[in-house]
């Protein structure tokens, strides 16, 4: 069983911990294409927490080989955390000359390295207590964030649409961690459309899911993989959550790879898929473009408008594909659809069919009548081969 992001999210449960080898394989693919990505750059890290986080160690250990010129990490206040209760500081803080009882737990911790060496320990940063609890949103926070040159983390997954926006609104450049259904966010897609945010590299980590490192006392014991001890002496669950990506605006090789495919004749003969085997590719109702349910079936001599999954970020490449739209909530030009939202009497057919869910007239959902019967078609990403431009 895996947990779901979106379930997270709405449980408010943010203390989920990017593990060591998942950052080092992401950030490898970005020193490939540009091995000077991070040199004479200042890295921030916010939402972090070194005495957990992987990320701080990650940089840290390699700030001299990546050239960085500062490390920035900050933390949010024990206080404002789920495991709060059974917090306890480690040696690491309460042996340190500025250690304060009170502000432990009410205040966040910055922690700046400036100076690397080839070995570097997360005990190599200098830190402090911060003024206020570390919130992104907050004064001293945003100040940190207008000095970095990259921001790098997993931000809470409760607040990742006002965390992007937080970072867009300053330029800067970025890699974070967040939900795959995040693409069709209104405040999401059209950074995606025009080429301003696009998904990383390592897009499929197990089947699409990532494995994260969390406290005890938030850990549901029925979908812990396994349990071990870290460097700390302290109990580390692993829990598996579904539906990850990383997404962000610093270039990669993959995605200037274009996908192989097979022509639209090819597609109908060969394929596994047995909703296209033998078949036309259906059009929608509502817009100018045919159903492709998979990214594997985008047919490579289709000239048209094409509704595909939203997984299709994965191996996208602006340079093979136009990105147009979203059938999730409507953002494409109007001479893209053939009516305003789905109409009533496809609305009627849909429910008469038995069909589920709240939808009315207007709705910007892809529908189509499939074998007869009206269908709504989960979300889509309208695209066109960058050749068929007109």
């Amino acid at each position: 069983m895996a947990t779901n992001l979106s379930n997270a999210k709405n449980a408010k449960n943010d203390e989920f911990y990017t593990q060591y080898q998942d950052i080092e394989k992401e950030v490898n693919a970005y020193l490939e294409y540009n091995p000077n990505v991070f040199r004479d750059k200042t890295v921030l890290l916010p939402c972090d927490d070194p005495e957990w986080s992987n990320f701080t160690k990650y940089f840290a250990q390699n700030f001299k080989t990546f050239g960085i010129k500062k490390l920035i990490s900050t933390s949010y206040a024990v206080e404002s955390k789920k495991y709060k209760y059974g917090y306890q500081p480690t040696l690491f803080e309460t042996e340190a000359p500025q250690f304060d009882k009170k502000k432990t737990r009410t205040n966040g911790k910055i922690f700046i390295l400036t100076n690397g060496r080839n070995k570097v320990n997360v005990t190599d940063l200098k830190w402090d207590y911060l003024e206020g609890d570390g919130d992104f949103r907050s004064q001293e926070v945003i100040n940190l964030r207008n000095e970095a040159d990259i921001i790098v983390t997993n931000p809470p997954f409760s607040l990742f649409r006002e965390f992007l926006a937080w970072i867009v609104n300053a330029d800067k450049k970025f890699l974070i961690i967040g939900n795959l259904n995040a693409i069709t966010y209104k405040e999401v897609f059209p950074l995606i459309k025009d080429n301003k945010l696009w998904l990383g590299n390592n897009y499929k980590v197990n089947g699409g899911a990532m494995f994260y490192e969390i406290p005890e006392d938030i850990a549901n014991m029925e979908q812990i993989r396994e349990v071990i001890v870290n460097e700390a002496g302290k109990k580390v669950f692993i829990t598996r959550v579904q539906g990850v990506r990383w997404f962000t605006n610093i270039d990669h090789g993959r995605r200037h790879e274009p996908l192989s495919l097979m022509s639209m004749a090819d597609n109908k003969k060969f394929t596994r898929h047995k909703e296209i085997k033998g078949k036309d590719y259906i059009k929608y109702e509502n817009y100018d473009a045919i159903e492709v349910p998979y990214v594997d079936a985008i047919p490579s001599d289709y000239n048209g408008i094409m509704g595909v999954p939203i997984s299709v970020l994965d191996k996208y490449s602006p340079e093979q594909f136009e990105i147009l739209g979203t059938s999730d909530n409507g953002i494409i030009a109007e001479k893209y659809k053939t009516t305003q939202g789905l109409t009533q009497k496809f609305v009627d057919d849909y429910y008469k069919a038995g069909g589920k869910g709240a939808y009315k007239e207007g709705n910007p959902t892809a529908g189509a009548y499939i074998d007869g019967i009206a269908t709504m078609i989960y979300k889509r990403i309208f695209i066109r081969h960058k050749r068929g431009k007109k």
